[in-house]
């Protein structure tokens, strides 16, 4: 059997049922395993798009996402999604071709140190030496990306280890399900006990439930650990969706004034990173505990409490248990807390909707995504990509389900739109999949809006176009002034409708909020990838974007 078919068979151990990829002469004999394995081929028009899609489709379905790039810039054309997965937290794994051994060292057709440029941005990096191994180091590949937290690995494969061919009794060939461990811990059970004592005690804890709490698939643990105790929870990335919009233990707007005024906060599978002000954010006061699945997290930047190291499903559940078994777990008292909030998100959301509202023209990013949010429906996957327009969106849209709310993650990589829609429509093909878009983010991978179409993959996309590069921009005007506030920001004016018809796709130009939602709902009703491009007023900014603290 060949390299290239021994890789085929490690991938369909794994559970892997597509890989992303684009040719090269390198890693062809990968494909032709993958027919006879039964993986599909989604072959992309650029690699970065392989890399994201391969992130994309982890995050969707909990299985680890494959890319297959040729070597050399093939290899570095990937390199941004790899980093964007690791920053994820997402387990993908990239397999890169390679020159012969036979050549090593002699200069041959794209020849590059790919280990040693993968090994920071990867939890493992490595040469297959032998085309006996090439199954075995495919595995363990994959059994590192589950090491703590999840994140990607890499793996070149020489041109001659993988078009040799080597007696089958030579090859170790893992056993599907017989080659990891559960990586799942329920933390110290003496913790599980101390936090379940904090909670009873505390009069105004909240709980912010991160991306750990999609990537564990915890939902339910976490929805009965705040209902049972009477606990307010706010949502970050993957984590958003948790709870449904209008239940009652679901707030948004009022995150701020909580981490001032709570005596408990639990934090949730978020690190302590720039999303969160490095943990300055949350008041000195109260009492901090942090969840999370990797050791090295818990406590960076900020002092905590109590620091509890594990799945966060497991750890909650546990918790959730440990409190209910006392006399009184404190949630009745927690009322008079959770109306407080519930009038700060109520005062906030008020003071904004004459703008969600507006029938401007041109049109408000605010009421660009309020007819976004108004749209969706439970079976609606959400993807952002861009600065500006998508930190708008981060206000005002609400998945309505688990695991329907997809963003970049803290590398804040623009360009993951397309290639998140490819993976998510591939793995739920059931599922309508919507992505607002900057128009500077959709233009970096907005070729495979091809590949879109090509595999007959329909989706709701939607362009918040300005023109610009918006949100830098405004940082330039803040520094320097109105006068260079147009230095290598400003993009030309794009009829993205008439690019997504010429590529065989749905388009529509809006610039009436009125036409907002009757574009998307043909859109919709179309079933064709479709761009519908809104023009927005190019002198409106996201209140995240001004109060970024680089532009000050």
């Amino acid at each position: 059997m060949s390299g290239g078919h021994l890789v085929a068979k490690a991938l369909k151990a794994e559970g892997v049922d597509v890989i992303f990829t684009l040719c090269g002469g390198h890693i062809i004999d990968i494909y032709d395993g993958c027919v006879d394995e039964g993986i599909d081929v989604i072959d992309v028009r650029h690699e970065q798009v392989a890399a994201h899609a391969a992130d994309g489709y982890a995050r969707v379905t909990g299985k680890p996402g494959c890319a297959v790039v040729t070597a050399g810039p093939g290899t570095t054309d990937a390199v941004t999604g790899v980093a964007n997965a690791l920053r994820a937290e997402s387990p993908m794994l990239l397999i890169g071709g390679q020159g012969a051994l036979t050549q090593h060292k002699m200069g041959s057709l794209q020849d590059l140190p790919h280990v040693d440029m993968m090994a920071p941005i990867t939890k493992f990096a490595a040469t297959v030496p032998a085309t006996e191994r090439v199954a075995d180091i495919v595995t363990m590949a994959f059994r590192e990306c589950y090491h703590g937290a999840p994140g990607p690995s890499f793996l070149e494969i020489p041109r001659d280890v993988l078009d040799a061919k080597v007696p089958l009794e030579k090859a170790r060939i893992p056993k599907a399900g017989a080659f990891r461990a559960s990586t799942r811990s329920a933390g110290d059970p003496a913790d599980i006990e101390r936090l379940a004592d904090l909670i009873v005690k505390a009069e105004k804890p909240c709980v912010l439930l991160g991306s750990q709490v999609w990537t564990c698939r915890a939902t339910d643990a976490a929805i009965e650990f705040v209902r049972t105790l009477n606990v307010p929870a706010f949502m970050n990335g993957s984590g958003r969706g948790t709870l449904a919009p209008k239940d009652p233990h679901h707030l948004q707007l009022a995150r701020r004034y909580a981490f001032q005024n709570a005596d408990l906060i639990i934090i949730v599978g978020t690190p302590f990173d720039f999303r969160m002000g490095y943990g300055k954010r949350l008041s000195t006061e109260a009492t901090v505990v942090q969840i999370d699945l990797d050791y090295r997290t818990v406590g960076k930047n900020r002092d905590v409490d109590l620091g509890i190291v594990g799945d966060a499903g497991l750890v909650l559940s546990a918790v959730t248990q440990a409190a209910s078994g006392r006399v009184d777990n404190g949630s009745t008292g927690r009322k008079a807390w959770l109306e407080e909030l519930r009038a700060v998100e109520t005062a906030a959301y008020e003071k904004r909707l004459p703008r969600q509202l507006s029938d401007s023209n041109p049109i408000d990013p605010y009421r660009l995504v309020h007819e976004i949010n108004e749209f969706l429906t439970p079976n609606s996957i959400y993807i952002g990509d861009g600065g500006d327009i998508v930190t708008f969106s981060g206000q005002v849209v609400q998945p309505k389900s688990p695991g329907h709310w997809m963003d970049p993650g803290p590398l804040g990589t623009l360009g993951v739109g397309v290639p998140f829609v490819m993976a998510a429509k591939y793995a739920r093909p059931d599922a309508e999949v919507v992505a607002l878009f900057g128009d500077g983010a959709f233009s970096l991978t907005g070729w495979d809006f091809e590949t879109l179409v090509r595999f007959n993959l329909p989706f709701i996309g939607i362009i918040g176009n300005n023109s610009s590069m918006n949100q830098i921009r405004y940082g330039q005007i803040q520094k320097y002034g109105e006068g260079r506030g147009r230095v290598g920001n400003t993009l030309g004016d794009v009829p993205y409708g008439e690019f997504a018809r010429m590529l065989g796709g749905y388009g529509e130009e809006v610039r009436d909020p009125a036409d907002i939602r009757p574009a998307l709902e043909r859109a919709r009703e179309s079933g064709k990838p479709s761009l519908i491009n809104v023009w927005v007023d190019p002198d409106v900014y996201a209140p995240g974007t001004m109060n970024q603290t680089m532009y000050k």
